[in-house]
């Protein structure tokens, strides 16, 4: 039995997917990884000794080529979804199943890969406010926000199907023609099928049953890190109090005006020392004192286990981690379903929410206090163990049924 995990996007993208990989692994299952060439994504799967089938570009490269040719959604999803389709069809020869996340034009060419390969395809999303529900209403995607005086869920999901025809529409079904597959009049509901994978933690980010999918929660996908921290970090760490992690992931941050030192300045304010992760936003020191220390790629289980707080952009893998780790958050949202994550963490009482992505000193003050009070770490300690890290084997036990029961 041979399965391919693709996906386009970031760090919260791929990790989910090499945990399932691992699972399936160990279910006597071949997996491939489909992703993007990235070097920091070869080596999480290098370490873990998966199979990578490069996507058709590299993300960042992908990134900047798109900002420098000022192209809107539907010119760049006309540029991916062939492209993406040749490198996933490549990578899926002689696999039983597909299981897809990442950015819509990414699952759709795998979508029609499995389609012409008549074998099973799932689609993952790591948050529900993915996945059509009339329990919440879905993002705004760029150039289509919601209609004013338009509060109804019901609607503005149906609105969110318009948007996705008019971004995605006409990119998937010319590429779906060219490939002798029939037009979709939804390509939403198509694309994301009537059975989706949520996988995402129960405690974390609940999801409430409803007539308009069929939604599986499987609980989130961990890949378990069992690398030790570098002797300089351990050394840091062991010369004082616990400090405050801050770090944005793959979030550049280029609206904020020196995150760095607006981090810093805030977490001395409360009398902390201070972690930095690098990031695609490539925090740096800003003097040369020695209460900062700055990170790149570490294993982030084992470090946020041993910080005070941690500041983060509210990516669903950052924010399950540091929850799972029992500490304290801060949440500066920036895009997409962050804003879900900021307002998961302040309603669970385990940290507080930045308001609005552009974060100053003085604005991140009083979250940084409500994340370092006592009683919200012991509330973070409580909802730690509720966390659940075996989730991406309900996932492989799934998709090793619906194999065998498409082959019957």
């Amino acid at each position: 039995m041979r399965v391919l995990l693709s996906t386009y996007g970031s760090r919260g993208d791929v990790q989910p997917l090499v945990a399932l990989g691992l699972a399936l692994q160990s279910r006597g299952v071949e997996p491939l990884v489909s992703a993007p060439a990235d070097a920091e994504f070869v080596g999480v799967l290098e370490r873990e000794g998966l199979p990578m089938a490069p996507a058709f570009m590299p993300v960042r490269q992908w990134i900047a080529q798109a900002k420098q040719s000022g192209l809107k959604l539907p010119e760049l999803a006309t540029k991916m979804v062939p492209a993406q389709y040749e490198a996933i069809a490549a990578a899926a020869e002689g696999c039983d199943a597909i299981v897809a996340t990442g950015l819509f034009p990414s699952v759709a060419a795998a979508q029609s890969v499995a389609e012409k390969l008549g074998i099973h395809f799932s689609w993952a999303a790591f948050c529900p406010l993915m996945v059509p529900s009339p329990h919440h209403p879905p993002m705004e995607y760029p150039g289509w926000p919601h209609p004013p005086g338009l509060t109804d869920n019901l609607a503005l999901w149906a609105f969110n199907a318009q948007a996705k025809n008019a971004l995605f529409g006409q990119a998937v079904n010319t590429h779906r023609a060219a490939i002798d597959l029939p037009p979709l009049d939804n390509v939403r509901d198509h694309v994301f099928t009537h059975r989706p994978w949520l996988a995402s933690d129960p405690v974390l980010s609940p999801w409430r049953p409803t007539d308009l999918t069929d939604a599986v929660q499987t609980g989130a996908w961990i890949l378990s890190d069992s690398r030790p921290l570098p002797a300089e970090l351990e050394a840091f760490l062991a010369s004082g109090e616990p400090p405050v992690y801050v770090g944005f992931g793959s979030m550049a941050m280029h609206a904020a005006e020196d995150p760095a030192r607006v981090a810093i300045e805030a977490v001395r304010a409360q009398g902390r020392r201070v972690i930095l992760g690098r990031g695609w936003a490539n925090l740096a020191l800003i003097d040369d004192q020695e209460d900062c220390f700055v990170v790149g790629e570490v294993n982030q289980q084992a470090l946020f286990a041993r910080v005070a707080a941690v500041v983060h952009h509210g990516g669903a893998g950052t924010t399950t981690a540091a929850a799972r780790a029992g500490a304290p958050q801060v949440v500066v949202p920036q895009v997409a379903d962050q804003p879900y994550w900021a307002r998961r963490v302040t309603e669970l009482g385990i940290g507080a929410a930045h308001e609005g992505s552009n974060p100053r000193t003085g604005s991140l003050l009083a979250p940084l206090k409500t994340a370092l009070a006592p009683e919200t770490s012991e509330r973070a300690a409580a909802i730690a163990g509720t966390v659940r890290h075996d989730r991406a084997m309900v996932a492989a036990e799934l998709l090793i049924a619906a194999i065998r029961g498409k082959r019957r």
